[in-house]
């Protein structure tokens, strides 16, 4: 029988590949590790022909160090910024051409603008001719990175392992032009659908009949080609998420492909557009930025808030005694379990009570600081002390106990997928209401559009959105 694209949420153990249990916790592969797999040797060579380009331009036109620094912060700023280092299956330098020389004239008028600002006009003098001569010195070079690259792919197999879902006309003709076509640098290993044809003997591949995810590790799958499928819309759903869980590159056959023209996110494999995927948000190094700014931030907020968490931790002991602090297990990046800290507002007749009922408005184990607690966000600044340990980050989905995890995950569409990013203190479901007894469903679905769509600027946003949220509770 083949596969059910609704099972892929676990997959077998594997002492060297990403490993999903059957209680959905993810092992991930070292960093160093997914940096050797996806480390583009085109990207690299791209990089280092800008690098030296600009410098030879830099040398000949006599351009001083203060501007050198600037203009090189800006144009190979710019030239990152549009995706010009990105990797790509189409290794095209007349394709990318019109793209670069846009994004060069965009630098240059960048540091026109910043002349002028700062009236540096005669200092600057030189930079329309450095960066001409950055063009004349980098273009041919990147032409001769591409041909490579096309080379490369051909004469050595450098190409990314890929699995087809969908075993459909379409999907038999995307392996075909794999085949042919190494150039495009994508080697399929087989097809997955699970709604095959009834005779599988025609395609140009296997057809696997075991779990996507076990299918990836199994055969060290990089790519993962979406093609047409009778399956559910929510199962390919589950399996573009399964597979942006296990790093893979997610690339899609959107309908009515033959409408679609050549934009920053579409590939090219021939004749048939792409759909680029960004990859997950923890594999990008922007991740790394999220954590260190989250400890330095998490630390500074402690630091300032102990006095009034002194306050706080006297007015418990006075209401209701000890204990001050109130320890619970919560369910964290992966579907592992962490110590979540808080300040008590409320005294659980028991520990299974805890862990297994729901708080509502009105609920009579809650005290007049209790309320004040929750209602100003307090009780939650001891959660800071997680942050620092990595169990959990300023921004994210909010944490749940494990029996709601559980009993929330089997009713409610991808709430098991809000685990792909860590937890947060705060989340973007939270700054639009859904806090307290409110919509799980709607919650799930803020989750996943904030790991859909996160970045830097979404985090300070939410944070923004979040302290005027406490200003309003403090009015009430």
């Amino acid at each position: 029988m083949v596969t059910s694209l609704g099972s892929i949420r676990s997959i077998p153990a594997a002492p060297d590949a990403l490993r999903t249990g059957r209680d959905g916790h993810v092992h991930r592969l070292p960093l160093v590790r997914v940096l050797a797999d996806r480390l583009s040797g085109v990207t690299v060579l791209l990089v280092t022909v800008d690098v030296l380009a600009f410098a030879a331009a830099a040398l000949v036109a006599g351009l001083g160090l203060q501007w050198t620094v600037v203009t090189a912060g800006v144009l190979l700023g710019c030239r990152a910024g549009t995706r010009l280092y990105r990797r790509r299956l189409w290794l095209s330098w007349f394709h990318e051409l019109p793209r670069s020389l846009a994004t060069t004239a965009m630098g240059l008028g960048l540091l026109i603008t910043v002349a002028l600002v700062a009236g540096q006009l005669d200092g600057a003098a030189a930079v329309p001719a450095m960066v001409l001569l950055f063009v004349a010195f980098n273009e041919l070079p990147r032409a001769g990175v591409f041909h490579l690259g096309r080379w490369a792919r051909r004469r050595y197999g450098r190409c990314d392992r890929a699995i087809v879902v969908g075993a459909t006309p379409v999907g038999a003709d995307l392996v075909r032009t794999m085949l042919d076509h190494p150039e495009f640098g994508l080697r399929p290993v087989g097809f997955i659908d699970p709604v095959p044809p009834a005779d599988a003997s025609g395609l140009p591949a296997p057809l696997f009949t075991d779990d996507l995810a076990d299918v990836i590790v199994r055969h060290r799958v990089g790519t993962v080609v979406l093609a047409f499928t009778s399956a559910h819309d929510s199962q390919v759903i589950d399996t573009t998420i399964t597979a942006h869980r296990l790093g893979c590159t997610l690339l899609i056959v959107p309908r009515m492909y033959e409408l679609y023209h050549d934009v920053a996110n579409i590939e090219r494999l021939r004749s048939y557009p792409l759909v680029r995927l960004t990859t997950a948000p923890t594999s990008r190094p922007s991740w790394w930025v999220k954590r260190g700014l989250d400890s330095l931030l998490a630390g500074i907020a402690l630091a300032v808030a102990a006095p009034v968490l002194g306050l706080c931790a006297l007015a418990i002991l006075l209401e209701s005694g000890r204990p001050v602090i109130f320890t619970q297990e919560r369910i964290g990046l992966d579907g592992h379990t962490f110590l979540l800290h808080k300040l008590r507002s409320m005294r659980p007749s028991d520990e299974l009570e805890s862990q297994t009922r729901w708080s509502v408005v009105g609920d009579p184990r809650i005290g007049p600081v209790g309320r004040f607690l929750r209602r100003t966000s307090l009780d939650e600044v001891p959660q800071l002390w997680n942050i620092l340990l990595g169990d959990m980050s300023l921004v994210g989905p909010r944490p749940e106990r494990p029996a709601f995890v559980q009993e929330f995950s089997a009713i409610h569409e991808r709430y098991w997928a809000r685990h792909r990013v860590s937890a947060g203190l705060t989340g973007l479901a939270q700054v639009n209401g859904l806090r307290g007894d409110t919509s799980i469903a709607d919650r799930a679905r803020y989750d996943n559009y904030y790991i859909a769509n996160w970045s830097l600027w979404l985090d300070l946003k939410i944070i923004l959105m979040t302290g005027r949220e406490l200003l309003r509770c403090g009015e009430r």
